[in-house]
């Protein structure tokens, strides 16, 4: 009589059965390789930027340029994910994200850098970037939405987390890479041509994928349509108080606009510096991502996204403050040293924040019904794209104005920039927590 399988086996065998989708791989795979493009794109804009500028406000200026699009185009690219085939829509925004990247790489290229040359550069890297901003809002929530119609509802919790984890590790070797390319080539223009490839790759994956979204009846377009995600968000409280939570602590507590001058300035790492400190936080998503695929589905999970955030926002203090500017009269420390604290502080939000967007993206996906899907995930996209976005802006402008605007050095008004976002982080936990309690007696995540 044979035994039964240890129960290790059968769990690690749950864990993996939704790669036996062969479209959800193929997928999985493109998603990863345009992803790691788009990473290095976005190293190479910021340093390029402030190499050219020696401006905050200028990094915080892409965070605006990819932010409008995205308040102007999110109730028509809801509606348009839920009327029209999301492969087609996919395939057509991938095809412009990688021809705007060859136009980036153009304009880095045959732009020299002189000052009488910075004002005409920024609008031009501005424009472009106003396109990759509104290609995206028609690409998330097509994304998002086909992704729930390509593997079974018992596996999409799986699906979410190791879509989640080919993000974050895009973004752990996309940065790196970008950060070696810049230290190996002094320009960011061929980064800008690597991403364009990606995207072309990205293109062709997504184009063998069998699966086809089956379109439903198409509804008029009128002003009710498109504000169903709206509505069907506002009326769920458990998805209004999940999305609230993350749009605000990102919004407060990211300070990855502002990582080129702790590199720069604070840390004194330089460009490789930079691409570490870019890919800190999604190492540690990695591992948490590896973590969570081998255990249960989250049982607590309204009291467990809390938590992570609330240390999401205390760690995001800690970065702020460890470095020579802060505690050099108190302790003295190689650059190496204080650099490495820095590094693990932003490994640990990156863990904490990665819980949180699991089981928000799970809880988005579980509780809206298909045919509301593409407009649900658009108004998703619409919170917590837009504060990641205004969360640049906002960190650039905050820093810029505790710094040179009271006659401090960039450094102190980055520093301080950090250390306030991330007490407003944990004031956010404690008032989602206390108006929306149905997030905190959220249970078992499937």
């Amino acid at each position: 009589m044979s035994s039964p399988a240890p129960k290790e086996n059968s769990a690690k065998e749950n864990a993996y059965a939704v790669f036996r989708n062969a479209d959800f791989f193929r997928y999985l795979i493109a998603r990863f390789v345009a992803s790691f493009g788009m990473q290095m794109l976005v190293v190479a804009v910021d340093w390029e930027l402030y190499e050219r500028t020696n401006s905050a406000l200028a990094l915080g200026g892409v965070g605006l340029a990819l932010m409008v699009p995205m308040f102007v185009g999110t109730l028509p690219s809801g509606h348009v994910a839920d009327t029209y085939n999301r492969k087609k829509i996919i395939l057509v925004t991938t095809f412009i994200l990688a021809l705007a990247s060859l136009a980036l790489a153009g304009i880095s290229k045959f732009t020299p850098n002189t000052p009488d040359n910075v004002r005409h550069f920024e609008i031009l890297m501005y424009s472009l970037l106003v396109v990759i901003g509104a290609t995206r809002t028609f690409l998330w929530p097509a994304s998002a939405a086909y992704v729930a119609s390509i593997v079974p509802r018992e596996q999409l919790s799986r699906a979410v987390t190791f879509n989640s984890g080919a993000f974050q590790l895009s973004s752990v070797l996309g940065p790196a890479m970008a950060g070696l390319l810049i230290w190996l080539t002094k320009g960011a223009w061929i980064i800008y041509a690597l991403n364009g490839l990606a995207g072309f790759i990205c293109f062709a994956l997504v184009l063998s994928i069998r699966h086809e979204h089956k379109v439903p009846p198409r509804e008029p377009v009128t002003f009710r349509s498109l504000i169903t995600g709206f509505h069907f968000v506002f009326k769920n409280k458990i998805i209004l108080g999940t999305i609230t939570l993350d749009m605000f602590a990102v919004l407060l507590g990211g300070a990855v606009s502002l990582l080129p001058i702790f590199a720069k300035d604070i840390l004194e790492s330089g460009p490789n510096g930079l691409g570490l400190l870019r890919a800190a936080m999604p190492i540690g998503a990695v591992i948490c991502t590896v973590i969570i695929a081998h255990r249960a589905p989250i049982q607590k999970a309204g009291r467990t996204m809390l938590l992570c955030v609330a240390i999401f926002g205390v760690a995001t203090i800690l970065f702020g403050l460890v470095n020579q500017q802060c505690f050099g009269k108190f302790f003295s420390a190689p650059n190496a040293v204080w650099f490495w604290l820095a590094f693990g502080l932003l490994a640990l939000s990156g863990a904490v924040d990665n819980v949180s967007v699991i089981i928000r993206q799970t809880l988005v996906q579980i509780l809206t019904p298909d045919e509301k899907r593409g407009r649900v995930s658009a108004v998703n996209s619409l919170f917590i794209g837009t504060s990641n976005e205004l969360g640049g802006f906002e960190s650039g402008f905050t820093a810029q104005l505790f710094g040179p605007m009271m006659a401090n050095s960039i450094a102190t008004g980055t520093i301080l920039s950090t250390v306030v976002g991330g007490f407003g982080t944990v004031a956010v936990v404690l008032a989602v927590a206390w108006i929306w309690p149905q997030v905190r007696r959220y249970g078992k995540l499937s």
